[in-house]
């Protein structure tokens, strides 16, 4: 069951009369704060997946990308069909289209014991609310986090972070570490390519940062959309001023998907390019993602430059320690220091 403050019969920040809305139901879980249509008594909403799971993986967590999590960890990854975006070029479109599309939501109904004693049984260290968005099956996630912290296992979220500052509160204590999708940094492609706005992914990666979750960024580099070298050095400069420089950014590489099919895989050089402008501005790790085999996979001490976390694909092979074996800087993570090493 949500937290009744997630539902609370209020007006959105954006309505034009503060009592615009007080005889309805209005969903607070992201920032679109939704309202049925016409007078709803007020009450409670849920969200329609409920508890229908409709993928399930043993990933590593390296795939999520986690880079500074729990290296070379498996985390037990799961989500539901639907999305609060439309993004036209959405790589995991056949889970998370259907339900706004055709109406349909399909899946297997579980529940969070259950994912938590399969996630034990597997040797997971972590469980992640992946593949879909998880702010639309925020009931799942928020039950599924409790009983995984309970059985001492961290807990992984990867969202385009379009949550409302309520739901937020609400995943404080329950979240250990994020990945967040950065799309681009205009509300143009979010108003047209997501059907979105900028501004709350902005608040709530400034919130995560805040409440101390460990925090990833993820921007795919779409070519004549968001790869401008002008528009990755502000994404850069949000992140070195507003998250800090050691939080990692992985540039990953577009390749045409769902309704967006008519631009090319994003050239290799304009990934690096978008590398070197991250690392001019000062940030200690840049990742190039769907690039398999490239040196820019790896993790490099940001005091002296020198090898400190090897990968390919998605093996880490881990350092000794969580310091620079060179010049004893320490490199920040969660879990360099595993007791395998």
């Amino acid at each position: 069951m949500l937290d009744a403050r997630i539902w609370k019969p209020l007006p959105s920040p954006d309505a034009a009369s503060p009592d615009a809305d007080a005889a309805r139901v209005q969903c607070r879980l992201c920032s679109h704060y939704c309202a049925p249509p016409g007078t709803a008594p007020v009450g409670r909403l849920f969200t329609l997946v409920g508890d229908n799971v409709a993928a399930v993986n043993l990933d590593p967590v390296e795939k999520k990308p986690l880079f500074h999590f729990m290296p070379g960890t498996l985390t037990y990854s799961f989500g539901t069909m639907g999305c609060n975006l439309s993004c036209g070029f959405c790589q995991n479109w056949s889970l998370s289209r259907p339900p706004a599309e055709e109406g349909i939501v399909r899946g297997q109904r579980t529940t969070p014991a259950r994912l938590v004693a399969e996630a034990r049984a597997s040797g997971a260290a972590s469980v992640s609310f992946t593949y879909s968005e998880p702010t639309i099956f925020f009931e799942l996630m928020s039950d599924t986090a409790d009983a995984a912290g309970a059985a001492g296992l961290a807990t992984i979220m990867v969202s385009n972070g379009f949550q409302s500052p309520e739901c937020l509160a609400e995943l404080e204590h329950r979240i250990d570490a994020a990945n967040i999708d950065l799309k681009a940094f205009t509300e143009r492609f979010y108003a047209e390519q997501c059907g979105a706005r900028l501004k709350p992914v902005l608040h709530t990666l400034r919130t995560i940062a805040r409440m101390g979750w460990w925090l990833e960024v993820t921007t795919l580099l779409i070519p004549g959309l968001n790869d401008d070298p002008a528009e990755v050095r502000d994404m850069a400069r949000f992140i070195r001023d507003e998250l800090g420089p050691g939080v990692p950014w992985h540039l990953s590489r577009f390749h045409p998907a769902y309704r967006l099919t008519d631009r090319p895989p994003t050239p290799p050089a304009t990934l690096e390019r978008a590398w070197e402008i991250g690392r001019e501005e000062g940030l200690h790790f840049v990742y190039l993602g769907n690039m398999p085999g490239h040196p820019a996979e790896s993790t490099h001490c940001p005091a002296c430059g020198a090898l400190f976390a090897r990968r390919e694909g998605f093996h880490t092979h881990l350092p000794a320690s969580s310091r620079c074996a060179r010049c004893g800087a320490a490199v920040p993570g969660v879990g360099w220091d595993t007791p395998e090493n």
